[in-house]
């Protein structure tokens, strides 16, 4: 049958078979153009890395198949899947994500602005970049205006603002980019890959890097105006002042040692709940909202701490993700003591509260 496979935000086809226990069996001959692991004498292998035959073997069946769940487990990637409607979603391990941001080099992606005009962050190579992560959904729509202006402010510094709005439908993110006059890269991360490789888990999230492509400030909540510090507790002008200190004097706040310090932590948890939710989109879209709906549910229970998820998720599901339903669920993880805002240490080396 013509099945789909997810392979981390990426769609694949290929030829599967269904087993009787509803298991995805997939030819060998199309697992390195799905998954990028190719079968040799000695064994599954990726470059230079390679799962030993005795070891390999016990994912392969009939001898022309491979159990894509169990291969999934092999190479350590979560692994999530609707067999009857053609679909599973293989996403990055814990251990890869993690390992890419403890290295501090900011990860490269490309996406597209409104008129579909496609951006690197590669592209800004020799420029200090802000990456700011927005969602319509979140009152941190309003600081587009602002952030456009520090982008115009301080570009002749040699500075960009690359803003990334993470709403799954482009069309709810437009309004406030065109409204912002937006002249610096306004791009939409519609399928979560970006957010996913920063590990972001709320919106504002805010990451500086450097003129190498180094990450100079990691995950921070930063706003750009204090039209919500009753809620956040944030001081938007010290932020703004910060990032003109960097700007202007190579100033970051922060040493090497703590860039590594506060790179984001990435849990197996984590990243099947995203390969959960990137499931639950492609259902979604593909015209199963039942289906959607429960794969978003089990991503929110593996990782009630990523708002991206469960918050994101609520317009396409005809919830209200400014409502009463978004301020119980706020509520809830207070209690369970999880954080709804992420700042890194202030500039002076006291912690934000």
């Amino acid at each position: 049958m013509n099945f789909t496979i997810l392979d981390d935000h990426r769609d694949v086809a290929v030829d599967a078979r269904i087993a009787g226990d509803g298991r995805v069996l997939i030819p060998i001959a199309e697992v390195p153009g799905a998954l990028g692991w190719e079968r040799k004498p000695q064994g599954w292998c990726r470059g230079d890395i390679c799962i030993p035959a005795r070891v390999a073997a016990g994912v392969e069946r009939d001898g022309n198949f491979v159990d894509l769940a169990a291969f999934a487990e092999l190479v350590d990637r979560p692994y999530a899947a609707v067999p009857g409607l053609g679909v599973a979603a293989v996403g990055a391990s814990a251990a890869e994500r993690a390992s890419a941001l403890a290295e501090g080099e900011a990860p490269d992606f490309e996406l597209r602005d409104v008129a579909g005009v496609a951006h690197r962050l590669s592209d800004l190579r020799g420029r200090k970049v802000a990456l700011v992560f927005w969602a319509s959904w979140c009152g941190c729509r309003y600081d587009l205006p602002e952030w456009e202006r520090q982008h115009v402010a301080l570009s002749p510094e040699g500075f960009s603002v690359v803003s990334v709005a993470i709403d799954r439908r482009p069309a709810d993110a437009e309004p406030w980019i065109k409204e912002a006059a937006a002249t610096h890269p306004a791009l939409i991360d519609a399928d979560g890959t970006v957010a996913d490789r920063y590990q972001v888990l709320n919106v504002p999230t805010v990451v500086w890097i450097d003129e190498e492509g180094r990450i100079a400030r990691p995950n921070d909540t930063q706003f750009a105006t204090d039209l919500f510090r009753s809620m956040s507790g944030l001081d938007s002008a010290r932020a703004m002042a910060a990032l003109e200190r960097w700007v202007r004097n190579d100033d970051s706040g922060l040493t090497a040692d703590d860039v590594a310090t506060y790179a984001p932590q990435v849990t197996a948890a984590q990243q099947q709940a995203r390969t959960e939710a990137a499931l639950a989109l492609w259902l979604h879209r593909a015209g199963h909202p039942t289906e959607a709906a429960a794969h978003f549910a089990e991503a929110e229970r593996l990782a009630p701490e990523d708002v991206t998820i469960w918050r994101g998720s609520m317009p396409l599901l005809g919830a209200d993700p400014m409502g009463d339903e978004y301020f119980t669920r706020r509520e809830a993880l207070a209690d369970a003591g999880i954080p709804i805002y992420r700042p890194l240490p202030d500039w002076q080396g006291a912690t934000k509260e």
